[in-house]
């Protein structure tokens, strides 16, 4: 988590919203990416997304069934589908998202009929830090 957290700190120093997200396979960084949507100017450009196709192509394949997915914030239903879709085998986050999240929060994504496969779920890992880390930043937005 602390790379992803350090992911998120990059992002908002560059005018993102400081979000993070680090893919782990046999303890080994395969992906590390930090909220892109400004930059890129993609809506889809959220940490997690990113470093789920970086982790796809260093992989070899869609499927990251042995794979880890630390993010700093609780997933949006975008991110929670792209996760059961890559088979992620475990997800860890730091802050809950009750406005935007979907994995506790929200739609519980995870929870639906209709998906497909649900990872392990392991909330409010790093959430001070994550937490903390969003709140100053729109603080000093407003």
């Amino acid at each position: 988590m602390d790379l992803a957290l350090k992911a998120a700190e990059m992002a908002g120093k560059s005018g993102e919203v400081p979000i993070g997200c680090v893919i782990v396979l046999n303890n080994e960084v395969v992906a590390t990416a930090g909220n892109r949507t400004l930059t890129d100017r993609d809506p889809t450009a959220h940490a997690e997304i990113l470093a789920i196709r970086q982790a796809t192509s260093a992989v070899g394949s869609e499927r990251l069934i042995d794979c880890d997915l630390y993010v700093t914030l609780e997933p949006c239903t975008m991110c929670a589908g792209a996760i059961s879709l890559a088979r992620i085998r475990r997800l860890y986050y730091g802050a809950a998202d009750p406005k935007g999240g979907a994995v506790e929060s929200g739609v519980r994504f995870f929870a639906s009929k209709t998906c497909h496969h649900v990872p392990e779920v392991y909330s409010a890992v790093g959430e001070t830090e994550a937490a903390t880390l969003l709140r100053d930043f729109f603080k000093a937005r407003r």
